[in-house]
């Protein structure tokens, strides 16, 4: 399995998961042009993509879905107002067969109804990946469906002093910080020290807030997180930050 960002952030999210022979997005969040760009460093085009799912309404997830074939759209029901097949319909827990991908929704808990993440699997090699972004908590059962896997795109959006110290109106910094918004750094971090396992070899701290975030600030987080949770940081996994129109690349021969 190989992954790769397109995006990730409050102005766009695109990620790209790929097998040997089956392609998939998650969001489309960007414009044509970037989508394009970003596709062409893999060498693919938007006719190689076998379908793109979406995790939410939000513009900075569906923007860009307008430049993806309708018939390759994968949602959660009334998630659009376009009319769609049943079987470009998903369902929460519910896993959906594209070519040798096995692609389970996960509901998260946002400020937009229906929001998921996702737990990809390549069934000839048994390497999995999850995706988890835009959520304010996670539920107990999602958990125990996405422990000790190989990868993992997960949200670290904030720093809570950073926050809560912006110009941002108090309501939205509430919103932000709130159990259907966005998890903070030592949120996600903590939830990861109990999901990482033997088996896990990368994270990627995703759609981390250009204003009340750094990538340094995530991975400091991240560190401090580990060494009071597990009392070590595990060495043998990749750490790194995802940003916004940066294209990020990762899986087995990363």
């Amino acid at each position: 399995m190989k992954y790769y960002i397109l995006s990730s952030g409050s102005k766009g999210n695109c990620s790209l998961i790929c097998s040997s022979s089956t392609s998939i997005l998650i969001d489309c969040g960007i414009n044509k042009k970037n989508l394009i760009a970003g596709l062409s460093k893999v060498n693919l085009g938007i006719e190689d993509i076998s379908k793109a799912f979406l995790s939410h309404s939000h513009s900075d997830h569906i923007s860009g879905f307008k430049f993806i074939p309708k018939q390759k759209w994968m949602v959660y029901k009334d998630m659009v107002k376009e009319e769609l097949n049943e079987e470009q319909i998903f369902r929460h827990y519910e896993p959906v067969s594209v070519g040798d991908l096995l692609i389970t929704p996960l509901p998260l808990s946002h400020d937009c109804p229906h929001t998921s993440g996702f737990l990809v699997k390549d069934v000839n090699t048994g390497e999995e990946l999850v995706q988890i972004t835009d959520t304010g908590y996670i539920k107990d059962k999602v958990l125990d469906l996405i422990r000790n896997k190989e990868y993992y795109i997960f949200e670290s959006n904030h720093d809570v002093a950073m926050l809560y110290n912006s110009s941002r109106p108090l309501m939205l910094i509430r919103r932000i910080h709130s159990d259907k918004g966005h998890m903070d750094n030592v949120e996600a971090s903590t939830y990861l020290s109990n999901l990482i396992g033997e088996r896990t070899r990368q994270i990627v701290l995703a759609h981390l807030s250009e204003e009340c975030n750094t990538p340094e600030l995530a991975l400091q987080t991240y560190n401090e997180v580990m060494k009071s949770q597990l009392g070590e940081i595990p060495l043998s996994i990749n750490v790194r930050c995802a940003a916004f129109n940066t294209f990020l690349k990762g899986g087995e021969d990363d």
